[in-house]
């Protein structure tokens, strides 16, 4: 069963990428059923891939930012059940930045603070943490001054 349902999500794929630059919505549902397939069979990091393209083509093509924040997030969720951080990471910055473009400070501080803290703990990675807690202490500059201070006060204890 496993070559067939690999070939239906095949398909679902190709449609979907005949699809992107004339009906975008209809490479979403043409996605969106691959992925379905793909989940089935535990092929996770394919799946947070086609999460990945969906939430781009909100992003660009469709223009609805809360739509791709979504999707990243699934992505990120996927990539990390598969240990990829770096990607998880990758999409939940995309999702940062679309909270704050849509001024949910909260929250893309909350995913900067965590991207930055996730960073810390990596050597190859650590030197991006000043620039993660930099965008968190922008958010916080939008909400208030107070927050900021705070924000700067965690990038004084980073030592990076």
């Amino acid at each position: 069963p496993y070559p067939t349902l690999f070939r239906f999500a095949t398909n679902y794929v190709d449609a979907a990428n005949c699809y992107k630059k004339s009906d975008p919505k209809e490479a979403v549902n043409c996605l969106s059923k691959a992925i379905d397939i793909y989940t089935d069979m535990g092929r996770f990091t394919i799946a947070a891939k086609h999460h990945q393209t969906i939430a781009e083509l909100y992003e660009s093509d469709i223009a609805d930012l809360d739509r791709a924040m979504q999707h990243y997030e699934k992505s990120a969720d996927y990539f990390r059940g598969e240990e990829s951080n770096s990607s998880a990471n990758k999409c939940m910055l995309k999702v940062a930045l679309h909270a704050a473009q849509l001024e949910n400070y909260a929250k893309a501080i909350q995913i900067y603070e965590q991207v930055a803290a996730n960073a810390l703990e990596s050597s190859l990675i650590k030197y991006s943490a000043k620039e993660y807690f930099f965008r968190a202490a922008l958010c916080h500059l939008c909400v208030d001054a107070v927050n900021a201070q705070h924000a700067g006060e965690q990038i004084g204890r980073a030592h990076v």
